[in-house]
């Protein structure tokens, strides 16, 4: 594991990565993300649904760009890691693939101390902790486990809802794919309120009160993201409707709207 400055764990404050860690049924979250997650649930049942979407329809891109020849991975907002984790995913069918995590809470860190153990010996798995506002730090470590002469699949999955546009988000994103050769994928999910607007504007005032920033945007501002690069089919779609064939369906995820995106995009 790469060497990083240590940090208290506040747990007094909700974080976006043990919420979501709390929604897949994981141990590793506290009292105030417990009681966040709590109010966003009695706020939208299927949220937790929605965190299995998201996973699932990490599971089934890393599938699709492994059997593209991607054998390199940078995956930004990883969160607290669940089985199977995208090197999993990855180095079932590309025993050397190399993938690298990173994420800006302390407790993922400890989190992927012991699950980063479970690569393949052909692979290799690193951890950096480290926040996407912060890509020239991302690229300098990143850099010395993966080769950037060669295609690299960026994963911002469920990430880029909590960085606001006065962070600059589309302009980060842009300079991470600019290190990023010919050949190189972007594969991201979203959040958005264009199909629930009174839940998502309750809930979107709820994490502000505690400190968590929600972006909620729109079909056309996540596309953005996605400026100057090949969509691969069928393009921006539901999650759940990314290439199902893939993996196996979420139970629950057409009892209703899934309130997000999700494309993979090629650098030509």
């Amino acid at each position: 594991m790469t060497g990083q400055p240590r940090a208290e764990i506040d747990t007094t404050k909700p974080h976006s990565a043990r919420m979501y860690d709390w929604y897949l049924g994981g141990k590793d979250n506290y009292p105030a993300d417990r009681a966040m997650a709590q109010q966003l649930l009695d706020l939208d049942p299927r949220i937790p649904v929605m965190a299995r979407v998201n996973r699932a329809f990490m599971h089934r891109s890393t599938r699709w760009l492994a059997h593209q020849g991607v054998d390199q991975f940078l995956d930004i907002g990883t969160g607290i890691p669940t089985d199977p984790n995208l090197h999993q995913v990855a180095q079932e069918i590309v025993p050397g693939a190399r993938v690298v995590y990173c994420d800006n809470d302390p407790v993922v860190l400890l989190a992927h101390a012991v699950t980063l153990l479970r690569g393949t010996d052909a692979g290799a798995t690193e951890y950096l902790r480290a926040d996407l506002r912060d890509p020239e730090t991302i690229l300098d470590v990143a850099g010395r486990v993966l080769d950037f002469g060669r295609p690299v699949a960026l994963s911002l999955v469920a990430l880029l809802h909590f960085v606001p546009d006065e962070d600059g988000a589309h302009e980060l994103v842009g300079r991470l794919l600019s290190a990023l050769p010919s050949g190189s994928f972007l594969t991201a999910t979203h959040a958005t309120a264009d199909f629930t607007p009174e839940e998502s504007r309750i809930a979107t005032e709820k994490l502000r009160a505690s400190g968590v920033t929600l972006a909620l945007r729109s079909r056309e501002e996540f596309a953005r993201f996605f400026e100057g690069l090949e969509l691969v089919e069928p393009g921006i779609e539901a999650p759940h409707h990314w290439h199902p064939e893939l993996g196996d369906p979420v139970p629950g995820q057409d009892d209703g709207v899934i309130p997000g995106y999700a494309a993979v995009g090629r650098k030509p």
